[in-house]
């Protein structure tokens, strides 16, 4: 029998680089890869609709959230708005403005590294499983989480080291 986490480890490590990507590009290291499955296949395989990685710094546009960017790709991809069928892997927690596209879009699962205890739109908002949303969505939380954070708290220590010696 297949273990789904083995697969959400395997798409979060590809969420990861993309993560490294942005930090790379002195963009918050978050990112994200949307993994389409075929109909009625539990197995957590799957082939890969949206993969990016934060860009407002680069496009100058406060909603070039990684996931934002992802969602856009899949529906592009996969020729319908609705993205059924679906697993978003996350590096860190999507944010209000990213947990609404996700209901949206209606993605049936997310898989996140790390928790956002201040601005989840998850753990603090409850957007994706609000009882008076149309759509709701199974929660995995804490995927690679170790990884995920590691990669956040080097970016903000880097940040403040930077504005130290200014």
């Amino acid at each position: 029998m297949v273990n789904p986490m083995d697969f959400h480890e395997h798409y979060m490590q590809m969420a990861l680089r993309e993560a490294q990507t942005a930090m790379e590009d002195n963009e918050v290291p978050t990112g994200c890869v949307i993994v389409q499955h075929a109909e009625g296949d539990d197995s957590g395989r799957g082939r890969i609709i949206g993969r990016a990685h934060n860009q407002v710094e680069r496009l100058k546009d406060p909603t070039a959230h990684a996931e934002m960017i992802a969602i856009t790709q899949a529906a592009s991809a996969s020729g319908d708005w609705r993205l059924t069928n679906t697993t978003l892997y996350v590096t860190k927690e999507p944010c209000a403005m990213c947990a609404g596209a996700i209901v949206l879009a209606r993605v049936p699962t997310v898989v996140f590294g790390v928790s956002d205890p201040k601005r989840g739109g998850l753990s603090v908002f409850n957007i994706v499983q609000h009882p008076d949303l149309i759509h709701r969505c199974e929660v995995v939380a804490g995927v690679l989480e170790v990884e995920s954070l590691g990669m956040l708290q080097a970016f903000f220590r880097a940040k403040r080291e930077a504005n130290k010696t200014q």
